[in-house]
């Protein structure tokens, strides 16, 4: 990006203010929208927003100007931010306007299907694909977006019926889930259509959606034994024996007995639980890939009342919520590529990390009953990306604590306050920046330890909750789930856990690498961006001294924990002094890009959740 005047100033806008949604121009959840994507576009310099235009300072605030071609110029009111990326959108609308300074042909475009149109003429042809898919997001975005905003009270009413009114009240794995549905109603902090569900009409997102805090039941499918494999011994809620059927069937689940189960099948086959959106077309479908189609039988009767997650494919039995089912869906979110189902080498990830972790908090004292793990070691698989199903058993002793992901901590709670501020106030008087600090200060120690073993983990802000209050002593817990995305250095863990790690269990072969790169540019867009730094601008975006004092508080933990990571581990911590504290850039994901835009071989992206591209060093001290 250079500075230099343009042949031709922007004019000044007038923002318009609340109107009825009566065209997608006036539309607060487009306007909302746009900003979101505008600045998402910009920070992955899609169509060169970034690194090809001009800053243009105006009447009304800075602009950046990209040629377009054809004789037309693309505009973008800019602001500062400092997150991820140097500057972001400031208002929502991308001007075009002709090169010869011809003002009655100046056109604002003001929707996201303008905008997304304007940048793929300019990007190639060979891209209009991902720019319509990307087009298609959005749509599915607003639609929730609406929903949202339309339901709002009616969902209040729902929870606090449910759970009460103040959410620092909302004790143990059934109340964890009335968390999940504020934070399903909040932006992802990177990606910009955070909320689509690809292909989901109003009707199934209120029925599945957890943002509604649906209740529905599972459907069964019956497959032969010989044809699905189960990891885990399993055993039922409350750790009663699992019913009886053949051994390879005890999945830990409550199974229905139903009559139209040809009586030959009841001992030979096993049963598999089916999220109801998957058990149409998609499960026919599956079951002729996988050959099973005249094996099979799907029971007609639902059985088994669930709740949703945050995640949604994940559900929690309504009567053993410490019980969660994750189950394949044939949708996407957060990006095109970023499909819902469910491939078995996953399932033997996330069970090889568990180990693997379980070593680390064996050898780390400090870290016992202060890093709590998700069993996830049961599972069954019949071999294709719908027909698998992780049983997933929250750690015991969880019932009188507010169990929260981090992705609810600035959701709005039906008090209207951000759901950290009651958090404080029932368990640090009121202080969030004391919250924070404890916080901070356990996470980044964990992280880093972890780091210093050669481990970095997908541990974003959905998969990482805070446990506060219960038996569990003073000070915050962490409860982790879903690690089935790790990257592990195995030089280093070598030779800090000693032996031959060999392959680890691991079955996706991108989980092994043998330098620290990989593993830093994970800690740093996860942890570092996800679950430290963006408090600072979610929870500060009025108050430029209270931001300073957010971000002087995770520079400060995080350099402590480096220290301390330091005394045992010095090559590890040298390197996330030179790649976190003190790089004058770091790496930042290009979710839209890698998840949508191109294919994988046109963005290159060997992993589309670990994708990059860079932003400014908001840890760096100013002087």
């Amino acid at each position: 990006m250079t500075a230099g005047p343009g042949p031709v100033p922007p004019g000044p806008v007038t923002a318009t203010g609340p109107a009825p949604c009566l065209g997608l121009s006036v539309c607060p959840a487009e306007r909302e929208l746009l900003l979101r994507v505008l600045s998402a576009l910009l920070r992955e310099d899609v169509a060169g927003l970034r690194t090809r235009s001009t800053e243009i300072r105006a009447a009304d605030g800075r602009w950046l100007r990209l040629g377009a071609g054809s004789g037309r110029a693309l505009l973008l009111p800019v602001r500062d931010d400092g997150f991820q990326c140097t500057v972001a959108a400031r208002l929502p609308l991308l001007r075009r306007e002709p090169e010869d300074g011809d003002l009655t042909k100046r056109e604002d475009l003001t929707t996201v299907a303008e905008v997304l149109t304007a940048l793929c003429a300019v990007a190639g042809p060979a891209d209009r694909r991902g720019f319509d898919a990307f087009a298609a997001e959005c749509r599915a975005d607003l639609l929730a977006r609406r929903l949202h905003t339309a339901t709002r009270d009616e969902v209040d009413a729902r929870v606090t019926a449910r759970y009460g009114t103040d959410p620092a009240r909302w004790l143990g794995p059934a109340a964890s889930v009335a968390f999940d549905t504020l934070a399903a109603r909040t932006d992802h902090p990177v990606y910009p259509a955070s909320r689509a569900r690809l292909g989901m009409t109003e009707h199934q997102l209120r029925s599945y959606g957890p943002e509604f805090h649906p209740r529905f039941r599972l459907r069964w499918l019956a497959l032969p034994a010989a044809d699905v494999s189960v990891s885990g011994t399993g055993r039922g809620p409350g750790g009663a024996p699992a019913p009886a059927l053949p051994a390879s069937a005890r999945t830990g689940l409550p199974l229905p007995v139903s009559a139209e189960l040809p009586e030959e099948c009841r001992q030979t086959h096993v049963l598999l639980p089916v999220h109801p959106l998957t058990a149409g077309r998609p499960l026919t479908e599956a079951l002729a890939a996988a050959g099973l189609s005249t094996r099979a039988v799907l029971m007609e009767e639902p059985y088994l009342e669930v709740v949703p997650t945050l995640s949604m494919r994940t559900v929690a039995l309504a009567d053993d919520p410490g019980t969660h089912v994750k189950l394949p869906l044939h949708t996407s979110t957060l990006g095109l590529l970023n499909r819902r189902s469910i491939r078995p080498g996953t399932l033997r990830d996330g069970a090889a990390c568990q180990r693997l972790l379980e070593r680390v908090i064996k050898r780390e004292r400090r870290f016992r009953n202060r890093v709590l793990l998700a069993d996830e070691t049961r599972y069954v698989s019949a071999g294709h990306e719908l027909l698998n199903v992780l049983i997933r058993r929250q750690p015991p002793g969880l019932g009188d604590c507010a169990v929260v992901p981090l992705a609810a901590l600035a959701a709005r709670a039906p008090d209207g306050r951000p759901v950290i501020c009651s958090l404080a106030d029932r368990f640090y008087g009121g202080e969030v920046m004391a919250l924070l600090d404890a916080l901070l200060t356990l996470l980044l120690d964990w992280q880093t330890t972890l780091f210093g073993y050669g481990i970095a983990l997908e541990s974003h802000q959905q998969n990482v909750s805070l446990v506060l209050g219960g038996s569990g002593g003073p000070g915050p817990r962490l409860l982790l789930k879903d690690n089935d995305g790790p990257r592990v250095n195995t030089v280093r863990l070598g030779r800090t856990l000693g032996g031959d790690v060999g392959r680890l269990g691991f079955d996706d072969p991108r989980i092994r690498v043998d330098e620290d790169g990989p593993v830093a540019d994970l800690f740093t867009t996860v942890t570092v961006h996800l679950c430290a730094g963006a408090w600072a601008f979610r929870l500060a975006r009025d108050g430029s001294a209270m931001r300073a004092a957010m971000l002087d508080l995770v520079r400060g933990r995080l350099g402590e924990a480096v220290d301390r990571l330091a005394v045992r581990h010095r090559t590890a911590a040298a390197v996330l002094r030179s790649r976190v504290l003190e790089a004058p850039e770091l790496p930042v994901k290009a979710m839209v890009t890698a998840g949508t835009l191109l294919t994988k071989a046109r963005s290159g992206a060997a992993d589309i959740n670990k994708h990059y591209t860079t932003g400014p060093n908001y840890l760096l001290r100013k002087a």
